[in-house]
């Protein structure tokens, strides 16, 4: 038995363009839909969606067999549920809120094991081991992690420089409606200021010779970011996408009336 390959890893590495969907409605159903929709990748989204253990679990077994991969974003850099979403099987984590160099040295500690790092041991207990079924899985598992820090402030964008300098980060995720709020633009991540802060940001991330990603559900602005280089952009989120559907088509039905 192999430790799956984790496909988006792979991709970023060989700078090809990942497109994505974010999932917000903690449904193993829905996720399962999104995922044979034609996406690289989905974001299973545990900081602002009501998501827990179990429905995340639910949604990566869901998606398992469709080409799409999974990403879980955790509420925070906190490592006990690094630990714990890493054995239920997710292999690309998006850590928000990450604005020092200190918190990413931690971060790539949580997600290795001994001696590399501090992630606890347990495969008899984890789906990523399937139980310890999977002999090659402590030898295997580490080169199918894949860590993106979200950088979302201007804290964040401040120490930048430091940031990268860390060994061990995948990937760079600007957060863009946090960063404009902490600009004094909340509600606009579109304002021109908030939008050159992060060309700014993707240039020096991309100079470092990390991936960089984002959301834009703006399609201008999608386009945009992705000219200047951003290997892996989230097109669309599954709320909004089915909030505006339904009231489209009911606004529709009303002016054909």
């Amino acid at each position: 038995m192999q430790t799956p390959i984790n496909t988006f890893k792979r991709a970023l590495a060989a700078g090809q363009q990942q497109y994505g969907f974010w999932l917000g409605l903690c449904s193993p159903l829905a996720a399962e839909l999104c995922a044979y929709t034609g996406y690289d990748w989905v974001l299973i989204d545990g900081e602002h969606a009501p998501n827990d253990l179990q429905t995340v679990l639910a949604q990566l077994q869901a998606t398992a067999p469709s080409s799409s991969h999974a990403i879980v974003r955790l509420v925070e850099g906190n490592q006990a549920l690094i630990k714990q979403y890493l054995d239920l099987g997710a292999q690309t984590l998006l850590i928000p809120m990450i604005e020092t160099a200190e918190q990413t040295r931690d971060l790539v500690k949580f997600m290795r094991y001994p001696p590399a790092g501090v992630r606890g041991v347990g495969t008899a207990l984890a789906r990523a081991a399937a139980w310890n079924l999977n002999p090659n899985y402590l030898k295997e598992a580490e080169q199918e992690l894949c860590l993106i820090i979200q950088i979302e402030s201007v804290a964040g964008l401040n120490n930048l420089d430091e940031i990268l300098r860390v060994d061990g980060v995948d990937a760079v995720f600007i957060g863009p409606a946090d960063l404009a709020g902490t600009m004094g633009y909340l509600g606009n991540p579109n304002h021109p200021e908030v939008i050159a802060a992060v060309t700014t940001a993707i240039q020096k991330i991309k100079a470092a010779g990390k991936s960089v990603g984002t959301l834009a559900v703006n399609p201008q602005t999608a386009l945009h970011y992705e000219r200047l280089g951003v290997q892996f952009i989230a097109l669309g989120v599954d709320t909004l996408a089915l909030a505006n559907t339904a009231r489209s088509i009911l606004s529709q039905h009303k002016q054909n009336l």
